[in-house]
């Protein structure tokens, strides 16, 4: 008797659909798209149809959908193919998560013995018919020339929109330009303005590729705000959900410049009408013993308008039945308090049975991780957070807390997850509603608008297909939210892909190695990059003709019949620059007073910063080390205890000596007791008016000369000669110079855009010249005397540096090569590399404890290391080649102690950095140790690095979901 196909399992149904391919070819027959399709047993869109098309007649595919439509079924049909012909398929994702999720998906169609997972710190089944791995596992084994390659006959690229990526971006196109000419390529990207120009740079550099572009979104998208609180009907009115668009709108489809909501509108206006005023009191729909009550009361008057509190905007999704949802806020910390606000309320979103299942599942995922990790990690409180169905989800989470907070949303137990934008990132984790608190973040320099690509990648996951009729895009009422610019932000489509390609020291060595440097250079030239940048000097080019016929009309405009202007122009402008060269000196000078004040403070002295980011009074524990633009960057604490790196910059107008205390021999600023106790005899000293003998104001900003350009002789010539020009007499003078400025104005900005044409032409290549030049000098490249003029071979070093992948891969080739790291054990050398690869992208101003002092192994290694950057950076400036990036050593401590054994809650003490976080930057740290180990020039240290690599790989460290 058959069995019954919905008692099979996907493996097993796979298995029978090969027998029955089996027959059919047996037959005469076979269309493997229609297998494909009763593996699946759902009915295909036309788009995917037109993707698997395209794949069967053997040509690639660019397939362009929005975020849950369904593209990744043409990857899936590639790997179909692969496996039915007895080839090979390598799915590859940008994050390693993704990639854990697609193997586990493989291997329950599949079976486990088909599908293998390569992600750098995972191996399993490498050599299998379907290889998922990360993009540049994937690179690497181009330039190695692997023999896992060999067959390979489909490589599907999944979120290939990652190519704009400025850090890992170029990775994409690398793989995409050297791959063998007879593999198939899928890349599935999200919905892109420029898919056309993206597919017509594939079709020249991977021949016939059909471009598949659908912006249908498979559940229709609803676009809603959430008001309440300060917004219309008083504070303690519950949180109303309004649609963005009228009533006319249809919302899969709005159209440019939506008519808004009316009803939306008039709250909008109320709210306005009542900022900066007390609301009454009154009643709400909550009272005690229901969910979310805080008691009565609302905004403070004077606020301004305030959104809903979190607790309440998940509580208001849950009565009108959307969720689950994802709630993105910018910020790790804010994703957290979410959660904590959440219990705080009381806010209970699972059933008993849930919770009971939520526990089972996160005590099986838990019980590798020690006891006492669990309680570093926070664990009760999450597990308490997640029984309720409420979860955070950031980067600075351990990944197994990720990963479990992932597997319970995708299976409906979690029902409110905060996020940040990272969750957009390919994870799948569909949901019914999408919230939005607020429509600006932080890029890590500085307050940005979200963009309408970012707003599509973020919504695009409101909306489960074949469990939602529709989808709902939140955003939350706050100070500043228009809804006009709203509708607009979710009306437009404009997400365009801009390649962030660049040559490296790596890529350039494997070039060289590979086809020699004159091939290189064509190679480089068929770049994504250079494919835009060519593009767009056509318009450039339009442009700068526009500006040549401008210019004509202006220098007509400006002609003076008492004689020439633009001469005369031209003595106001010397005059001009003349007046700020004497500035810039007069501010020179300023700067040399303060920073020789600088060099004369000693620890202990009490010091007055009248003006700048630092005013106030601080106390100097540690004098700097001497030199530098900013100064020698004395360590001081302010009055509240932080410790601070004081620069020039700090302090614009001086500083005073107006005391001094006594800083303890051994004073260590980490210490909280040390700093409070240097504090608080800093405001003693203050308070009995303590100053030493002679203390003065010292660099403050005095000028020994009452005016500078007064006295100078050629500012006084220039005003001579401008006032005997005989222009200077026109009556229509103003008239004259104001077109000329235009002139100017406008001429500059022609000499740019000319000599951006020029750039352009051959931009990557001239890069690439530059990269090879200073490998050159450094001697991983010489001259190939046995080829053509101007050819370049690899030499020892180079074959070192061809392994090499890291970011700072020139910095790291330079270290091993000149020995700096050869003296250290394996915890050293976990920390050294460390300190090449973390980046903290803050800095607190404090002095990085390096584990044995500042004689020790290790310090003297980072000295090493440090000097070794300084170099590199000068030949780098020298070269016009951006600078590789500096040491940070605020991860050292953490990473030597976790690699000498000691457990997560001393190696963590003491540090702001999350757990998460941790877990992360070791596993880079992981990897670069892993490629040392393959290229260092010595036995000993490729020995210390594998030794490095197993003393970072425990606990938490070491866990893999897969």
């Amino acid at each position: 008797m058959a069995a019954d196909p919905d008692m099979l399992s996907p493996a097993e149904r796979y298995a029978a659909s090969r027998e029955r391919e089996a027959r059919r070819r047996a037959r005469g027959g076979g269309n493997q798209l229609e297998e494909f399709r009763e593996l699946l047993g759902f009915t295909l869109d036309d788009f995917q149809v037109r993707g698997c098309e395209a794949l069967e007649e053997g040509r690639g595919v660019l397939v362009a959908a929005p975020t849950g439509a369904g593209k990744t079924v043409v990857g899936e049909f590639a790997v179909h193919l692969a496996v039915t012909s007895g080839r090979k398929a390598f799915y590859t994702t940008p994050i390693k998560a993704l990639s854990n999720q697609k193997y586990n998906d493989l291997v329950r169609r599949y079976g486990v013995g088909q599908v293998g997972l390569l992600t750098g710190d995972t191996t399993i089944n490498g050599e299998a018919p379907v290889v998922v791995m990360t993009t540049e596992v994937l690179r690497n084994m181009l330039y190695a020339g692997s023999r896992t390659l060999d067959g390979l006959a489909f490589v599907v690229m999944d979120e290939v929109h990652y190519l704009a990526d400025r850090f890992r971006g170029p990775v994409w196109e690398e793989v995409i330009i050297h791959l063998a000419d007879d593999v198939q390529l899928v890349s599935l990207s999200a919905t892109v303005s420029n898919a056309e120009e993206f597919g017509e740079w594939l079709e020249m550099v991977r021949g016939d590729t059909a471009v598949v572009v659908s912006e249908h979104r498979p559940v229709p998208l609803w676009q809603h705000v959430l008001a309440g609180r300060g917004a219309g009907g008083g504070p303690t009115a519950g949180p109303r959900l309004l649609d963005l668009y009228a009533g006319s709108v249809d919302p899969t489809d709005p159209g440019v410049n939506p008519p808004i909501n009316p009803e939306l509108l008039a709250v909008f206006r109320s709210a306005r009408g009542l900022e900066g005023t007390a609301p009454p009191r009154g009643r709400g729909r909550r009272g005690p013993g229901d969910r979310g009550y805080r008691g009565g009361g609302g905004a403070r008057g004077g606020a301004g308008r305030r959104g809903a509190p979190r607790f309440a905007v998940v509580d208001a999704l849950d009565e009108d039945g959307l969720l689950p949802a994802i709630y993105f806020i910018f910020s790790r910390a804010g994703c957290e308090d979410a959660v904590g606000q959440c219990l705080a309320a009381g806010l209970r979103l699972t059933s008993p049975q849930e919770e009971a299942e939520i526990r089972l599942v996160v005590e099986e995922r838990s019980a590798t991780i020690p006891g006492e990790d669990l309680e570093v990690l926070g664990y009760h409180s999450w597990v308490e957070a997640l029984a309720r169905g409420i979860a955070a989800h950031h980067a600075g989470m351990l990944p197994l807390f990720k990963e479990t907070v992932e597997e319970l949303f995708s299976r409906g137990l979690v029902k409110a997850v905060f996020a940040t934008e990272t969750l957009a990132l390919g994870i799948n984790m569909p949901a019914r509603s999408v919230v939005l608190e607020k429509l600006v973040k932080w890029d890590g320099s500085q307050h940005v608008d979200v963009t309408p690509g970012e707003y599509t990648q973020l919504t695009g996951r409101a909306g489960r297909r074949g469990i939602d009729v529709e989808g709902h895009a939140v955003v939350v009422d706050h100070h500043g939210l228009d809804p006009v610019a709203l509708a607009g932000l979710a009306s437009k489509r404009l997400y365009p892909l801009r390649s962030s390609f660049h040559p490296t020291y790596n890529m350039s060595v494997n070039l060289v190695a590979q086809v020699g440097r004159d091939r290189a250079r064509e190679v480089l030239e068929t770049s994504f990059a250079q494919f835009q940048a060519d593009r767009g000097v056509v318009g450039l080019a339009k442009q700068a003709q526009a500006h040549a016929e401008a210019l004509q009309g202006y220098e007509k405009a400006m002609t003076c019949d008492r004689g020439d202007f633009a001469e005369y122009l031209g003595i106001r402008r010397r005059i001009g620059a003349r007046e700020a060269e004497l500035s810039r000196s007069a501010s020179a000078g300023r700067r040399a007073e303060v920073a020789a004040a600088f060099e004369k403070l000693r620890p202990g002295d009490v010091v007055e910063v009248p003006s700048g980011r630092r005013a106030g009074y601080v106390v100097v524990v540690d004098r700097g080390r001497g030199g530098g633009f900013d100064g020698p960057g004395p360590t001081v604490l302010t009055s509240e205890g932080r410790a601070k790196r004081l620069t020039l910059a700090d302090a614009p107008a001086g500083i005073a000596v107006v005391g001094t205390v006594r800083v303890p021999k051994g004073f260590n600023v980490r210490n909280a007791r040390q700093r409070k106790d240097v504090v608080s005899s800093m405001r003693n000293a203050l308070a009995e008016g303590r100053t030493p003998p002679g203390a003065e104001r010292r660099g403050a900003g005095r000028r020994g000369r009452a005016s500078t350009a007064a006295d100078d002789a050629e500012l006084a010539r220039l005003r001579a000669a401008l006032r005997a020009h005989p222009c200077h007499g026109c009556p229509d003078r103003e008239d004259h110079a104001r077109w000329g400025e235009r002139y100017e104005r406008l001429a500059n900005e022609h000499r740019a855009l000319v000599r951006r044409i020029e750039s352009r032409t051959g931009s990557i290549a001239a890069v690439f010249d530059r990269t090879c030049d200073v490998l050159l000098e450094l001697g991983y490249l010489a001259a190939d005397e046995d080829r053509a003029p101007g050819e370049l071979r690899v030499t020892q070093d180079g074959r070192w540096l061809r392994r090499l992948y890291a970011e700072n891969d020139l910095l790291l080739a330079e270290c091993l090569r000149r020995h700096a790291w050869d003296d250290l054990d394996a915890a050293g050398l976990a920390a050294a590399v460390c300190a090449v690869v973390y980046d903290g992208r803050r800095d607190d101003g404090s002095e990085p404890y390096v584990p044995g002092g500042p004689d020790g192994r290790l310090a003297r290694a980072l000295d090493a290391t440090t000097r070794i950057w300084s170099r590199l950076g000068d030949l780098e400036a020298a070269h016009r080649i951006d600078a590789t990036k500096r040491l940070d050593l605020g991860l050292v401590a953490a990473v030597h102690r976790w690699a000498n054994g000691r457990r997560l809650d001393a190696v963590l003490q003491g540090s702001e950095i999350a757990a998460g976080d941790f877990v992360r930057w070791c596993k880079q740290v992981v990897d670069v140790l892993d490629q040392i180990a393959q290229a260092a020039p010595s036995s000993a240290l490729r020995t210390t690095a594998r030794d490095a690599q197993h003393a970072l790989l425990r606990g938490v460290v070491a866990y893999s979901s897969v």
